[in-house]
């Protein structure tokens, strides 16, 4: 095996995984904040809103996060939006997606707060807002952090599928040195092992985050 061909081409590996650390990031911010509003807007089930998020909720997790991919790329031309780029195309499709997955999350923490902490904080005198700040938040939080940094994970295994709209990410640099260099097994051992570097301490950390909430204080 020549990993000499591992060290030539650190810089474009590099550069992938920049990339897919950004595309990571910024997906995980604009999905978080889109799965809080659908999430919260679903648990409180806010009429004519709710059924509309059902059914978007619906499509983008029934139908494989890579067709979405491509046609937020090719369908955005046709539909009279113009050139999308690769990135914000894989952008766009992950955080719809993504979303969409996290809302649940958000939504199943909300509704396992029991009924009466919200009538606990209306007798003390709190205000909706006070009730949904202070109790409501909180105690969703701990149920939902677990399983959305597992979410997290998953999101960024994800983003490889942007290589098939052209996104110079981590795959796809890998795939282009594949395609100089002819060394397959090289390239894509230190593609699994950058992966795993960045995906098993979110494991390990969600599974911490799981343990601590099962363990009473």
């Amino acid at each position: 095996m020549q990993w000499s061909v591992i060290t030539d081409s650190l810089p474009t590996l590099l550069f992938g995984l920049g990339v897919t650390a950004l595309l990571s990031l910024s997906t995980i911010v604009l999905a978080t904040l889109l799965g809080l509003a659908v999430g919260t807007a679903r648990a409180e089930r806010v009429p004519v809103v709710s059924p509309l998020l059902r059914i978007y909720i619906d499509v983008f997790r029934g139908t494989p996060l890579i067709v979405q991919m491509l046609f937020a790329y090719f369908g955005a031309a046709y539909l009279g939006f113009g050139d999308i780029p690769p990135f914000a195309a894989a952008l766009m499709a992950l955080v719809l997606c993504e979303g969409a997955y996290i809302s649940e999350i958000v939504r199943a923490g909300v509704e396992a707060v029991p009924i009466g902490q919200r009538e606990a904080g209306a007798t003390l005198g709190l205000t909706g807002f006070q009730i949904w700040r202070r109790i409501v938040l909180p105690l969703a939080r701990n149920v939902s952090l677990p399983p959305l940094v597992g979410q997290y994970v998953a999101l960024v295994k994800d983003t490889s599928l942007a290589s098939v709209i052209g996104v110079s990410e981590f795959l796809q640099q890998g795939q282009y040195i594949v395609g100089r260099t002819a060394r397959p097994l090289e390239v894509y051992s230190a593609l699994t092992v950058g992966y795993f570097l960045i995906c098993f301490p979110m494991s390990v950390f969600a599974k911490s985050l799981q343990r601590r909430r099962l363990v009473p204080s």
